[in-house]
């Protein structure tokens, strides 16, 4: 299985619709919040990841040496 960030923004805006839906109250609507925290927690973390692979990626074009291997995380 193969995730994109196209991927996560669609997620994202799942949650958001669910957040949305005016029929959700009490407790649904607790358990909507929780789901959106737990999703907005592992979102970041991906955004996080993605951030460090390319300045990795960035440091490696600017420094390139053959001197140098790339990193298992920029290569594929």
């Amino acid at each position: 299985m193969r995730n994109t960030l196209g991927d996560l923004n669609n997620h994202l805006f799942a949650q958001l619709e669910r957040l949305s839906d005016e029929d959700l109250n009490g407790e649904k609507l607790s358990e909507e919040i929780e789901r959106a925290k737990a999703v907005t927690t592992v979102a970041n973390q991906i955004i996080s990841n993605g951030t460090l692979v390319l300045q990795a990626q960035k440091f490696h074009t600017e420094y390139q040496s053959k001197d140098i291997p790339k990193t298992k995380m920029l290569e594929g």
